[in-house]
């Protein structure tokens, strides 16, 4: 019974555990508008995400800025008023720009600079067929020259 009794108790813990872990705070799982908003304004932990994408634990900066998001959006801010003010506290150090034309064009037109590089280097090196390469001379001087010495090379090996 107590083997029963220490299994319960380890199964409880761990099941509190998770229950633990799983419970988040408004800031850690932001609804929808704050991470409208947070996805335009860059963390200032040092990280290259957003606010509403910074996955540091315990940001320094992403989650007092989900709440501040909140509690403007909850006085009626509209999200323009919010990253102006995050803007003025901040710089525009703090601002993301949407991606534009440019950001979307680059990765399509450098993979056609690749094709069009890897199609013109297999045109200019394609194979030539065998029949180009000419006739041989089979009395050739110098193959002579190679052959008696490929022959007294051979009879040394004897």
């Amino acid at each position: 019974m107590p083997r029963k009794m220490q299994r319960f108790r380890s199964s409880l813990l761990v099941f509190t555990i998770a229950v633990a872990a799983l419970a988040q705070t408004a800031s850690e799982k932001p609804n929808v508008d704050v991470r409208r908003v947070g996805a335009r304004l860059q963390c200032q932990c040092g990280c290259k995400d957003s606010v509403a994408t910074c996955s540091m634990l315990e940001c320094h900066f992403s989650k007092p800025a989900k709440e501040r998001i909140a509690q403007m959006q909850s006085v009626g801010m509209s999200d323009e008023q919010i990253v102006q003010a995050f803007i003025r506290d901040y710089g525009m150090a703090v601002y993301l720009a949407p991606p534009n034309a440019f950001g979307w064009i680059i990765p399509y037109a450098a993979v056609g600079f690749g094709m069009a590089v890897i199609l013109l280097f297999l045109r200019k090196y394609k194979r030539k067929p065998m029949t180009d390469l000419g006739a041989i001379e089979a009395e050739d001087p110098e193959l002579a020259k190679y052959q008696e010495q490929i022959d007294q090379d051979t009879k040394n090996l004897d």
